[in-house]
């Protein structure tokens, strides 16, 4: 029981990198993915602009061949993709299909919203034509929930728990974590762990029609999402996929991986959406006690997280989130970790945010830097006390030791992860 819990390999595919190389390169030079989304403008969207990876289309054609593309949608492409790279950066084989099973490696892979793209381009103009015969046997496996973990599940041959979560946007957070209590409470070696999200503007509509994504930066997209700022405006959708191998470390060791980090702590709750929470707003109550279960669950002091990937959308909540911290870590801003906000350059990639972020986490812990969060030059005004901390520019660490990564969704759920660079 509780055995050590190390993340092995990564793959991401993100609006600014595919890879983890030009994901790298894109946090270190603050290099933004959002773009103009002619559709959007088509469509009448008050916000026409988002984070979508570049040049998917041909990246799937290098993954692929032609009878598997026919069942792959963009959100299922996303994990998979991610997913394979991770595998391969862990060290390991794409298996042959040879009947061998890996019956202790599994995945828990999440999506907030899904195939909204193939139901809204196929299957409701075909079963409105009276045309459901000629939709072809494949539909299904794209459309239902845990369509990425089970193509993932048959590409890699994984023979442990192979599921889809889906907890708003707190879904690829929580993946991580619910493989972490699997990996320790040793029924399973490995776990892939992660989250997509399709691009669709079937996905996006509702978001546009509550208001809460931005609308004033159409003619100058990069300048979107500005978590911290005065001047945000709401968030910027996004989509993209990323996907973390995680291994017991004893396995790892004796493999010989190469380690990125370790997960020390995890944390899972629910406001109940009282006491201030709702469907949209979380309980500060809940907030707090998730950061502070996971510093526990650590066993480390709050004075030891050195840096905080927060969930950050550039919404309303921004303030409140880091008020939140300030409450659960007992920190002034003085002396508060550093924050940092990766959406700020890939904008909100719902399903995937989480997953997507936590990478970023575990390579700004590994290569000993922080990414600047861009575009809150104009620090909003309720924040102005922790300006000191929010880098503006990209910073060499390489002592750093331990980063928060916290992820809050849509029926004020809470996740919360802390990554460690591994003593052994």
């Amino acid at each position: 029981m509780d055995k050590r819990v190390v993340i092995t390999g990564m793959g991401v595919v993100s609006p600014n990198g595919h890879g983890l190389k030009a994901f790298e390169e894109a946090l270190r030079e603050g290099r933004s993915g959002i773009r103009h989304i002619p559709k959007l403008a088509e469509l009448n969207f008050a916000c026409q602009i988002a984070g979508v990876p570049e040049g998917f289309e041909e990246t799937r054609k290098r993954y692929f061949d032609h009878e598997k593309q026919l069942s792959i949608n963009n959100n299922i492409g996303y994990a998979a993709i991610a997913a394979i790279d991770a595998w391969r950066d862990g060290g390991l084989e794409v298996p042959e299909d040879n009947g061998v099973v890996d019956w202790d490696s599994g995945a828990i892979l999440g999506c907030g919203i899904g195939g909204m793209d193939t139901i809204a381009d196929s299957v409701v103009p075909m079963v409105n034509q009276g045309k459901v015969r000629r939709m072809g046997s494949r539909i299904v496996e794209q459309v239902m929930n845990s369509g990425t973990s089970a193509r993932v599940g048959g590409l890699l041959a994984l023979g442990n728990q192979v599921t889809s979560n889906s907890s708003a946007c707190s879904t690829g957070t929580e993946a991580i974590a619910e493989s972490v209590w699997k990996i320790r409470m040793g029924r399973a070696k490995r776990m892939l762990a992660g989250g997509s999200e399709g691009a669709s503007p079937y996905i996006w509509a509702g978001f546009d029609a509550m208001r809460v994504i931005a609308r004033k930066f159409n003619e100058n997209p990069e300048k979107g999402s500005r978590p911290l700022s005065a001047t945000a405006n709401g968030f910027v959708p996004g989509a993209g996929g990323a996907v973390l191998l995680l291994e017991e470390l004893e396995t790892a060791l004796k493999r010989g991986a190469r380690i990125y980090a370790e997960i020390v702590g995890v944390s899972v709750n629910c406001g109940g959406q009282r006491n201030g929470g709702s469907m949209t707003a979380p309980n500060p109550e809940g907030v707090q006690r998730c950061i502070k279960e996971t510093i526990a669950d650590a066993g480390i002091s709050p004075e030891e997280i050195e840096a905080i990937n927060g969930h950050l959308t550039a919404t309303f909540a921004d303030p409140y989130e880091i008020e939140n911290w300030r409450c659960a870590l007992g920190r002034e801003p003085s002396k508060f970790p550093y924050i940092i906000a990766t959406k700020s350059m890939i904008g909100h990639c719902l399903g995937a945010a989480g997953a997507i972020e936590s990478v970023a986490t575990v390579l700004q812990l590994y290569k000993g830097f922080l990414h600047p969060s861009i575009n809150c030059e104009d620090i909003h005004p309720h924040m102005e006390a922790y300006a000191e901390r929010i880098p503006q520019k990209a910073m060499e660490l390489p002592s750093l030791k331990i980063i928060a990564k916290a992820s809050f969704g849509f029926g004020d759920v809470n996740s919360c992860l802390i990554f460690k660079a591994l003593e052994k």
